[in-house]
């Protein structure tokens, strides 16, 4: 395909800020992107929390003015690059973004100027375009916080020479969250009277970003092609299933990618041996080490359970609260569990070692090394999510050896194929049901396998470990995108003009 000029648009970006997994992805989809030949840059907030210090920075446009519905914004630009000389450019404004948290504050309760914020970014992210005179062929925006950014080029950008060509994508990493607030902040938001309706940003009185977002890109896309499935139904949609539906086949599922140059056994820095599903030895070093850290009984023999996450109800840790103590009292097994979150989740598992030393590890908080130290060491990886859009832990695990337990839903049943006791086919465990009771039965299955099958294991261990699902495969599938939201984008215009 022809090289493009590709904006990327969005509120987190590893490796400068992460609240989940689209800092991965508009971290590492554009390296990709930039591999291919690509001239592509993203554009970031410039939160108070990231650090610089590490990178050459040099102001891209200082000051520039944003003009919004009824005020105009000032804020300056500063530019650093990543590896691949990719350009990112933060968008600093000290009255939006020098605070606590991204979204939240310690309280996490929800800044209640997040609909301000968060148009006045994806506004300034065009207004960047025409400041520093760059054309691009797509703007990719991500989620509800830039969800504003397919509706600017649409309504106020239109004949803009620098804009009006660009075609616009925009990717749902999780459909509950679509940034809906009250009816008075939208004369702010200048998306004018006429698009406040119910098939574009009108949602019960409110004004709803993605919504409006879905409605004026020229292609949509979510991060597995199961939870694109499940937003499409009464169920999964959290209300936007009508609206996704209507896009027909301009609504496509791209898997997440990994990058295993930072999670591969093979090559990992954090973890103290390395191996690879020629040479697995490496992996007891790593559970003995696992066992160790959390001060549980150091036993060669005794399959690990590895838990990582964050402490909320999309990720289904209350079923995991309701059956753990079940699963180290009446099975021969240890857990090991990493996160944070839900105040009550984190004192219950805080509190496991003390009622079970030697069996339950915890750790509350995150610490990337301890992460990866989790998915080497352990036998297997448990995610019981109530909805999980992609999911990149399951990935991880599967490189690793972990063999996952996860619930049939999203992205976690299109990447983890369910044991067959016949063959010893497969790469993990499923369970459909989100009970506690279904949760301690996969587990059951899963390490009783362990103990009673051990040449499955050892051949779902290899058909884990040779999974591919690396981003040079997902950003091909962009590419593809892209080249349909262009198609589109002449198609519009040829009935609008």
């Amino acid at each position: 395909m022809k090289k493009l000029k590709i904006l990327i648009v969005s509120s987190e970006m590893t490796p400068f800020i992460k609240a989940g997994g689209l800092g991965d992805v508009a971290g590492t989809l554009p390296l990709y992107l930039k591999k291919r030949g690509h001239d592509v840059r993203v554009v970031i907030p410039k939160y108070s929390s990231i650090n610089l210090d590490a990178y050459a920075v040099k102001k891209a446009v200082s000051p520039m003015g944003v003009w919004m519905g009824n005020n105009e914004e000032w804020c300056r630009v500063l530019e650093t690059e990543v590896e691949e000389d990719l350009p990112v450019y933060l968008i600093e404004h000290n009255g939006f973004f020098d605070r606590w948290g991204l979204y939240h504050d310690k309280d996490m309760n929800d800044y209640l100027d997040n609909s301000k914020r968060y148009g006045f970014f994806s506004r300034a992210a065009l207004q960047l375009c025409k400041d520093i005179s760059f054309s691009p062929d797509i703007i990719h925006a991500h989620d509800w916080q830039s969800a504003l950014v397919p509706a600017y080029l649409k309504i106020w950008d239109f004949n803009c020479p620098l804009l009006g060509n660009a075609a616009s994508v925009i990717t749902i990493h999780n459909a509950a969250y679509q940034g809906t607030y009250p009816h008075e902040e939208y004369a702010y938001l200048g998306l004018n009277r006429q698009n406040f309706t119910e098939e574009k940003f009108e949602c019960f009185g409110s004004v709803n970003f993605l919504k409006g977002g879905i409605h004026y890109a020229d292609m949509v896309n979510t991060v597995s092609h199961g939870y694109a499935d499940e937003i499409k139904s009464p169920y999964g949609g959290s209300g936007l299933a009508p609206y996704l539906s209507n896009k027909g086949d301009n609504f496509w599922g791209i898997l997440n990618g990994v990058d295993y140059n930072d999670w591969s056994p093979e090559k990992d820095r954090f973890i103290p041996a390395n191996y690879s599903v020629n040479d697995m030895t490496g992996k007891a070093i790593c559970k003995k080490a696992l066992q160790k850290r959390f001060l549980l009984e150091e036993d060669d023999h005794i399959a690990v359970i590895g838990v990582i996450g964050r402490f909320v109800e999309q990720k289904g840790y209350h079923l995991l609260a309701e059956t753990v103590s079940g699963i180290v009292s009446n099975i021969h097994a240890q857990v090991v569990i990493l996160g944070s979150g839900d105040n009550s989740l984190e004192h219950y598992f805080g509190n496991l070692p003390k009622g079970f030393p030697g069996k339950v590890g915890v750790y509350i908080g995150f610490n990337n090394e301890l992460a990866h130290l989790i998915e080497a060491g352990s036998d297997f990886f448990l995610m019981p999510s109530l909805y999980e859009p992609c999911g990149l832990n399951q990935l991880y695990s599967l490189k690793y050896g972990a063999l996952p337990i996860v619930r049939a839903t999203g992205g976690l049943n299109d990447t983890v194929r369910n044991y067959d006791e016949a063959s010893g086919e497969g790469t993990g465990f499923k369970f459909w049901e989100p009970s506690a009771r279904a949760l301690y039965y996969a587990v059951g299955w899963a390490i009783s396998t362990y103990y009673d099958r051990p040449r499955h294991m050892k051949k779902m261990i290899s058909q884990a470990m040779t999974q591919d699902y690396s981003w040079e495969k997902s950003a091909g599938e962009y590419e593809r995108v892209y080249e349909r939201a262009i198609s589109n984008k002449k198609n519009y215009d040829r009935i609008f003009l």
